[in-house]
């Protein structure tokens, strides 16, 4: 019984949201195409169920390229109506459309000169009368037992929000690395903005040493920099190798006395190296792909100015 319950009331919200395809028409463009064209932000606002739907809707919108904040209908009475200005628009969301706060903001909305936008239940409602633009969200029933609680109501003015938030995104052009932008934190963000010169070991964490250096100093400055190895240079200063573990454990074996050869003798020459403004996404791609644990960050001149270790990446996030 409860399950059954249960997937009667998805088949109603899935119906809820399958019927809102065709009211995807002009009105629809005309909404998106406003919206594009407005210089301020786009107020959100809505009172109970669709109030938490509207401050979905405005968290999407804001990530997604087209500014916007949240106000609440109670709140925007006692002050915060001063948030608005005729530049931006407001998009109310209320099912009966009937709902007291937001009747009462009409007048003030008015006054201030911005648009009205309101995704409703009932096109005859008081608030739809008062709008410059009604997006039908009614639904056939609530998937409440008792028909009150909003359910299907708000899973159809989501599905709406998200659908009208896309169609803006798409339209102004947002791409991925502008999602990133707004996403700092995020996974996708530190993949897309992040750069090499942001994570890798500068100065003494970067052990640099000349070619004619014996084995066992080289060692030194490898410990004292707590790295995994070390950018060999020439008199100019270019780089021209890389020793590094690996390497002390391949030659090791062959000559016990190693540590008392120079450096340009046991080194990896032509070592892989990435340049400072690479991603370091890109960075990570490289160590994976060449199945190794180092990577020197060169200038312009091939002189190495830093060292990107695996173990810097995965103190980033990215791996």
């Amino acid at each position: 019984m409860t399950r059954n319950r249960a997937r009667e009331v998805l088949d109603i919200e899935a119906k809820a949201v399958s019927n809102l395809k065709k009211r995807i028409n002009k009105n629809f463009e005309r909404v998106v195409d406003y919206i594009c064209k407005i210089k301020g932000k786009v107020i959100v606002t809505g009172m109970g169920k669709p109030g938490f739907i509207a401050q979905k809707i405005s968290a999407t919108l804001s990530s997604t390229g087209t500014p916007s904040l949240y106000l609440h209908p109670a709140e925007a009475l006692h002050g915060d109506l001063g948030r608005v200005t005729k530049d931006d628009c407001i998009i109310a969301f209320s099912n009966s459309g009937e709902t007291e706060e937001m009747l009462k903001l009409l007048p003030i909305i008015k006054k201030i000169g911005v648009k009205l936008i309101c995704f409703c239940g009932n096109k005859k409602s008081s608030l739809a009368k008062n709008s410059d633009f009604v997006v039908d969200t009614s639904v056939d029933k609530e998937a409440c037992s008792l028909g009150l609680a909003p359910t299907a109501s708000t899973t159809a003015m989501l599905a709406m929000g998200d659908a009208l938030a896309v169609a803006l995104l798409e339209k102004k052009g947002f791409r991925e690395k502008d999602f990133a932008f707004y996403h700092p934190g995020g996974i996708l963000g530190k993949r897309l903005l992040l750069k090499v010169e942001d994570i890798m070991r500068r100065g003494r964490e970067n052990p640099i040493v000349k070619e004619e250096t014996k084995v066992k100093k080289a060692l030194l400055a490898i410990t004292r920099a707590r790295a995994g190895s070390a950018s060999i240079i020439d008199k100019r200063g270019r780089l021209t190798g890389i020793f590094t573990d690996g390497d002390l454990r391949r030659h090791i074996d062959k000559d016990p006395h190693i540590t008392n050869r120079k450096i340009k003798d046991v080194m990896t020459k032509n070592p892989t190296s990435i340049k400072k403004d690479r991603l370091a996404a890109e960075a990570f791609q490289i160590l994976k792909q060449k199945k190794i644990d180092e990577v020197p960050v060169v200038d312009a001149k091939n002189r190495p100015i830093g060292l990107l270790d695996v173990q810097d990446l995965l103190k980033a996030g990215l791996v």
